[in-house]
């Protein structure tokens, strides 16, 4: 499945438009499993996995700067389109909320739960995704890393064969990360 779907992704590199269509269709069911990981993190009732996989088609089927290079490079890319959906959308719900004014950032109850996958408020969304962009200003691997992870729910075999790296160093690197964005969240503790 994994040649078939590489395939795809080098005729969708070619701006064939018929092989990304073909490719979202094959991977349709694996993108609903990786929306549904995105929206169980955000306490958002008004989007579906449906509607985060179709923003995300139409982010992804854009041909503008888009180069993929492989199956897990493109599930990576979804997870990072339906990261940015889902935190736009959080952004605009407290924007909304607070009258359009500027938006202050309350604090996380318990910092394990933001790299361990309990639901957040658009506020804790809005705190992680900033010190994940943090994050990826000094350690763009370990960002990468918890995107993948956290975000898109991809089990460290798969990212240690997108990255080229060992499992246990991705088990390593996955405990520094966690560590950084603690340190992030609550630099006075």
């Amino acid at each position: 499945m994994d040649e078939a779907i590489d395939t795809l992704v080098a005729g969708a590199n070619d701006g064939d438009a018929d092989a990304v269509k073909a490719l979202f269709a094959r991977v349709y069911g694996e993108l609903k499993l990786l929306a549904r990981r995105q929206l169980s993190h955000a306490a958002d009732a008004t989007l579906d996995t449906t509607g985060l996989v179709h923003e995300a088609y139409l982010r992804l089927a854009q041909p503008a700067g888009r180069s993929l290079h492989g199956h897990h490079h493109f599930f990576a890319l979804a997870a990072k389109a339906m990261r940015h959906i889902v935190i736009d959308r959080a952004r605009a719900r407290l924007a909304d909320k607070r009258g359009g004014a500027c938006v202050h950032i309350g604090g996380i109850d318990d910092a394990a739960d933001v790299v361990d996958g309990a639901e957040m408020e658009p506020d804790q969304l809005l705190r992680l995704d900033r010190a994940l962009t943090e994050l990826a200003a000094d350690e763009p691997r370990l960002a990468e890393l918890v995107e993948l992870r956290f975000f898109a729910g991809m089990p460290v075999a798969d990212i240690a064969v997108l990255q080229g790296l060992s499992e246990r160093t991705l088990n390593r690197e996955w405990r520094r990360a966690r560590a950084q964005l603690h340190a992030s969240l609550y630099p006075d503790g």
